[in-house]
């Protein structure tokens, strides 16, 4: 394995931070306040649009002709060091991987940066592959991992993902990729390792080392 493509929001750190919570508010406004829906249509078309699009942002962009750029800015406008704070553990792991690390990720670049320098990782990072990469299409869509992959000039066998959503790593297993579920939730014959939180990364990657 050369590559190794990490996941940002609850995955480099703990959904206990609650990151997502203020973007979840920032979405609502956005949706309300921006776009014009009702208040009471906002949760039932947020839950609709993350279920047909991968993103809330895509419903919105199809059916409401947003502009995504105008939407990322919005949206991920949020305090990240209010809720996060430097990881000497999860860096010190870090630095003992051999593989090349990229951020993979479903956000923007801009929040991207902002987590990474929170937690004091930003320089053991190589690449932010963030949704507007494959044309603002989001994971699990294969055409955001294969756009990652052709500009790493990776093979899927030489990557591996890791993830807080096993969604979004049944695709990169069917396409090759070894995976990782960080965090509790229930894992699938589509994941090769689980880990209860990322600093765990050094031993899930000694699987590979010993298969």
């Amino acid at each position: 394995m050369k590559y190794i493509l990490f996941d940002l929001d609850n995955t480099l750190y703990s959904a206990e931070r609650d990151v997502l919570n203020l973007m979840d508010q920032r979405i609502n406004d956005y949706m309300h306040e921006v776009v014009g829906i009702p208040l009471e249509q906002v949760d039932t078309l947020r839950r609709d649009y993350w279920q047909r699009y991968g993103v809330t942002m895509g419903g919105l962009m199809r059916h409401h002709q947003v502009d995504p750029e105008d939407y990322l800015r919005y949206v991920h406008d949020i305090d990240v060091d209010s809720r996060i704070a430097p990881d000497p553990e999860l860096r010190a792991a870090l630095l003992t991987l051999r593989q090349r690390r990229s951020v993979f990720t479903n956000s923007s670049v801009c929040h991207s940066e902002r987590v990474l320098a929170a937690l004091g990782l930003r320089d053991l990072f190589e690449e932010i592959y963030d949704i507007r990469f494959a044309g603002y299409r989001p994971k699990p869509y294969p055409d955001f991992y294969r756009a990652v992959l052709d500009h790493l000039g990776a093979a899927a066998e030489e990557c591996i993902m890791v993830e807080d959503s096993p969604e979004n790593l049944q695709t990169a297993k069917t396409l090759g990729m070894g995976t990782v579920l960080v965090g509790n939730r229930p894992a699938a014959d589509y994941v090769d390792v689980q880990i209860d939180e990322v600093a765990r990364i050094p031993e899930a990657v000694a699987f590979w080392d010993t298969a």
